[in-house]
């Protein structure tokens, strides 16, 4: 991604902004945002997957999941993959393949499943974290490439959330469900790195679009 000259791109991410945001967000608008990333996760995963021999298949749930934490924070972003975690639940066929209900317990996809909200949180404050770091080492080097690193950043701490969470936790459910071993399932597992590659790189660039078009996106997170 090319990177803008600084005075094009603000700095929405040093200590002052996040700490004295100019206009904070409502709870209207809260839940509006949850809403929204909740209903976008679910589109995400009801559009036709890719099978795979485990019954897992690969889709785009993930590249919502973490979209929501670096867009909108940690704690809103961890709200809206769990409200559409709880909705799916009750029964609501938003699931992969067009599932719902409790039943989805049971199948091999269950810890990935789960693990959704922690990633979208874990997102969240990794991309805080990075952008702050990009921003001081931006304003103490004169860096030209503010733009550039905050999407290394963001892809980063998409990566990193979701092989801290979504892996380890699909991992367990593979072993639980299919009664297999912990190499078997890490097997299976590898399958679906390359694809998170992908959509973490996409889930970046898309963010990055998102806090140039509107800034108080990033100047409200939490």
């Amino acid at each position: 991604m090319s990177s803008a000259p600084d005075n094009a791109v603000p700095a929405l991410t040093d200590s002052a902004t996040l700490a004295a945001p100019v206009a904070r967000s409502s709870a209207a608008t809260d839940v509006a945002l949850i809403a929204s990333f909740a209903a976008f996760i679910a589109v995400c995963a009801i559009l036709p997957g890719i099978p795979t021999p485990s019954g897992v298949p690969i889709t785009l749930q993930t590249f919502g999941v973490i979209l929501a934490g670096l867009v909108l924070g940690w704690r809103r972003g961890g709200l809206a993959a769990l409200l559409y975690l709880a909705l799916g639940l009750v029964g609501l066929p938003i699931f992969a393949e067009g599932t719902g209900g409790v039943a989805v317990l049971s199948k091999p996809s269950v810890g990935y499943l789960l693990a959704f909200p922690v990633a979208a949180a874990l997102a969240g404050v990794f991309a805080t974290l990075g952008m702050r770091a990009v921003d001081r080492f931006v304003e103490t080097h004169g860096s030209g490439v503010r733009a550039t690193w905050r999407y290394v950043a963001l892809f980063v701490a998409g990566l990193a959330a979701s092989f801290l969470s979504i892996h380890p936790a699909g991992i367990a459910g593979l072993m639980a469900r299919l009664g297999i071993t912990f190499h078997e399932a890490l097997a299976i597992d590898v399958v679906y790195w390359p694809g998170d590659v992908i959509k973490n790189l996409a889930a970046a660039g898309v963010a990055l679009a998102i806090f140039r078009a509107f800034p108080d996106m990033l100047r409200n997170r939490r």
